[in-house]
């Protein structure tokens, strides 16, 4: 008996628009020059515009934006030729990095002649050098769209939006040969450095430019993902772990010395003070996947407890502790809460618990209010708060004065912007160190299935509730700084949910955000949070909405957060057939495979 086999056609690379490659590929380049030959014209005709887009032969603003934009274009399609010192851009995808960037230069192009229209009346208002830049960003999006996908689509379709999708996925990069030692060591030092250059540039930027950065930065990291250099740079830094802790913590210690205005440090402090305390729900929320929505109330603890000890002409106990003696207290005082809200809450699961610890939160703030001396004792002088928190003096070293260090002024909030570096490293190091111990191992087990995990021996009561205590210790030994650098605290800065962070609601979005235990995933979800809304005031109105959105597109399209571990990238792409091109067997070899079942 003879078997016929139909023979399979193999699948071949599509473009999101039935485009020639040659053609396409030269209207990338071509578009990506004109482009960047724009940015050097003016843009407008007046200096109403934030930026001063007037000037020809010299970029400023926005302007630079799309210029770094069109040249990262042209650069990833020339790579795609092969050209000679040029091909270790694209470790991973080919095309699909081209694709992404042309997108946010048109992006960041299109955003601004919005703009510069809505702000001075009218399209009017454009001058040559605007419709140059936005005409030929538009051709290289559509050059761009004409280069075949990366990876090979297991079916025709003709479906704009899922050809478009296609388009934008990439292999993983192939494996690379091994460098030595010291070379990969400069490689992680410049990605710092270039690391911290991008975030000064955006933290210092006006709303308008921020808003244009966060379309290039977002479709640059992005397209740096598909080319497979952030894999390969994520590769590195795991094999030098240690040299990658030492690199960020030098690299976020020069950022103070970075910055002219103190109010961007400033920023930068409540940014450490918001990532550590996200940092620590991560042990609660990440590593042993309790869901506690009352997170903030541990914050405000070691907040008021170091308000109280700080000898505050409004504290109500009169009492000035040593700063050491501050923060152990207030980091006591939260774990001492920690074990008294766990112990009889912690045997409940899913949303009874994220319940109680929501209603926790909520009576934290009500009984600080009623603790004024009308309606209970007075102890946190009620919704007044204990204002006039005196600065710390850490041996002689009043962080409240300015100091002139290696011939760099350092403000106020660079003085405890360091302060604050100093506890994140610390707690950086508490997340590493107990996240691969025995019990870092049992937290997970706890997390993916409880009733295994006791099966096996564990102590599910025990182990959750050192979670939670050490989430709350961590907490309070940031609020115990954050007291300081606000000079005043009052119960209405903890709230569930709020337009200004920290709260709960913004602290777990920190966390599922950057990417549930991990260290970076956090504190990159943290600064994200921070910096946007600190930006965008005008949309403050808005904020909450806009929020929800981004959470909403977030779990459509990255589950897993931004920073993922290799278990969670598992879980959610299990059956993702895109990532990686199907192998298919030779037809001889499926059909005497056939043949012998």
């Amino acid at each position: 008996m003879t078997t016929q086999h139909t023979k399979t056609p193999a699948a071949t690379p599509t473009s999101a628009l039935p485009l020639p490659e040659g053609p396409a590929r030269i209207a990338v380049l071509a578009g990506s020059a004109i482009a960047l030959i724009g940015t050097f014209l003016a843009w407008t005709w007046t200096d109403a515009f934030p930026g001063d887009l007037t000037i020809s032969g010299y970029p400023g603003g926005l302007q630079v934006v799309t210029l770094t934009g069109a040249a990262l274009t042209l650069l990833f399609a020339l790579s795609g030729y092969g050209i000679r010192g040029l091909t270790w851009l694209t470790p991973g995808g080919k095309n699909s990095p081209v694709v992404l960037l042309s997108l946010g230069v048109l992006g960041t192009t299109g955003y601004t002649m919005g703009a510069i229209s809505e702000h001075l009346g009218g399209i009017v208002n454009l001058e040559p050098g605007a419709w140059i830049s936005g005409i030929g960003a538009l051709i290289a999006f559509i050059g761009a769209l004409g280069l075949p996908s990366d990876l090979p689509a297991d079916e025709d379709t003709t479906n704009p939006w899922q050809r478009f999708r296609h388009s934008l996925k990439a292999p993983g990069p192939q494996r690379a040969k091994e460098l030595p030692a010291w070379l990969e060591i400069l490689i992680i030092a410049i990605s710092f450095g270039i690391g911290l250059y991008v975030f000064a540039y955006g933290i210092e930027a006006y709303s308008e430019l921020f808003i244009g950065f966060l379309i290039t930065t977002a479709f640059g990291a992005t397209a740096l993902a598909r080319a497979g250099l952030l894999p390969r740079l994520n590769a590195l830094t795991t094999k030098h772990r240690n040299v990658t802790l030492t690199a960020a913590i030098v690299a976020a210690a020069l950022f103070p010395f970075t910055q002219s205005d103190s109010s961007y440090a400033l920023i930068g402090v409540n940014i450490l003070i918001f990532a550590t305390v996200a940092l620590g729900l991560n042990v609660v929320v990440g590593l042993a996947g309790l869901l506690d929505l009352g997170y903030v109330a541990f914050l405000g603890v070691g907040a008021y407890t170091a308000a109280l000890v700080s000898g505050s002409p409004d504290s109500t106990i009169g009492v000035q502790f040593p700063f050491w003696a501050a923060v152990l207290t207030g980091a006591a005082a939260s774990l001492t809460f920690g074990v008294i809200i766990g112990a009889p809450t912690l045997r409940l699961r899913g949303d009874y618990l994220a319940i109680v610890t929501l209603g926790f939160g909520e009576i934290f703030r009500i009984t600080m209010n009623n603790l004024s001396g009308s309606s209970g004792p007075n102890v946190t002088n009620g919704a007044r708060g204990i204002p006039n928190i005196p600065d710390l003096e850490i041996f002689g070293y009043n962080l409240g004065l300015e100091h002139d260090v290696l011939g760099f002024t350092l403000s106020r909030p660079a003085n405890y912007y360091l302060l604050m570096l100093l506890f994140t490293a610390v707690v950086v190091l508490v997340f590493r160190r107990s996240g691969e111990s025995r019990i870092g191992r049992a937290w997970v087990a706890i997390r993916e299935d409880e009733t295994a995990a006791t099966a096996m021996g564990i102590n599910g009561f025990r182990v959750k509730l050192i979670a939670f205590a050490l989430g709350a210790t961590l907490a309070g030994f940031a609020g115990s700084v954050q007291a300081h650098v606000s000079y005043s605290i009052t119960p209405e800065q903890y709230l569930f949910a709020n337009t200004v962070p920290p709260n709960s609601a913004f602290l777990l979005a920190a966390v599922i955000l950057g990417g549930m235990g991990t260290v970076s995933g956090p504190l990159i979800g943290a600064a994200l949070l921070y910096l946007i809304p600190a930006k965008l005031e005008f949309l403050e109105d808005y904020q909450l909405l806009l929020f929800g959105l981004a959470l909403i597109l977030l779990m459509r399209f990255r589950p897993e957060g931004l920073v993922a571990n290799k278990r969670a990238q598992l879980e959610y792409h299990e059956t993702d057939q895109l990532d990686v091109p199907e192998q298919r067997l030779p037809q001889d070899t499926v059909g005497a495979t056939k043949a012998g079942a």
